[in-house]
């Protein structure tokens, strides 16, 4: 089972940021995950919320402000350009989500396959790209097949969605996972790899474990290894 680094480190450092997933390197992760938006301009940018109110005390749109606008506001703000190329010279696989529903629509899946293609060294590491949206899976694999996708779930997501699918691996939560285990049986009988998130607590690791989770996507990398009992 391999280990990823939600938004980086995240229980230790700023989410998102280059110290989070420096940090992830120093606790032992496998991988990186990301949450992607566009900014006005069309730059990708790391962020989770649609706005920058939590994080940094602003409540401006990202999709309504220019790149300059939002890392005056948030300079510790990674672009996508700048994650990936740390995660080719960490030599780490990445997980990228794209957010939904945006102003943009789909643009983001267009704006990070472009990104992805550009990146140089790209094909030295894993790289998928996830999300809510059933839409922005289908179309990643209109835009390059290539590209492994992940098919995330929470609660209220319809079954018949993640069967229909055709990306690679399906994503639930760990609350979904724990309330009922036969849904990782279910997901196995897809033929599709197992992700899933965000996993911190020691019982839900070792439940991951048990039911064969491919990757672990969790803010406490260093704590999944110990429990894990890995080198």
């Amino acid at each position: 089972m391999l280990i990823y680094a939600h938004r980086g480190a995240s229980a230790d450092f700023p989410e998102l940021t280059l110290a989070a997933y420096e940090g992830a390197v120093a606790q032992g992760a496998d991988g990186f995950e990301c949450d992607v938006r566009l900014t006005k301009d069309e730059v990708p940018v790391l962020w989770h919320n649609a706005t920058m109110l939590e994080r940094a005390g602003n409540p401006g749109l990202i999709a309504e402000m220019t790149y300059q606008e939002v890392s005056r506001a948030y300079p510790q703000i990674l672009t996508l350009d700048q994650f990936l190329a740390f995660a080719v010279k960490s030599k780490k696989g990445v997980l990228i989500e794209t957010k939904h529903l945006v102003i943009s629509g789909n643009r983001i899946e267009e704006v990070v396959v472009e990104t992805i293609a550009s990146t140089k060294g790209i094909e030295k590491i894993d790289v998928a790209v996830m999300s809510f949206s059933w839409f922005a899976i289908e179309k990643m694999k209109r835009l390059d097949p290539r590209i492994p996708t992940t098919f995330l779930m929470h609660k209220n997501t319809p079954w018949f969605q993640a069967k229909i699918s055709s990306a690679a691996s399906i994503g639930p939560g760990i609350n979904e996972i724990r309330e009922e285990p036969i849904r990782a049986e279910r997901i196995k009988k897809l033929n599709k790899s197992l992700n899933v998130w965000t996993v911190d607590e020691s019982a839900d690791i070792k439940l991951c474990q048990k039911l064969g989770v491919d990757i672990l996507i969790t803010n406490k990398p260093s704590h999944a290894r110990e429990v894990l009992r890995y080198p």
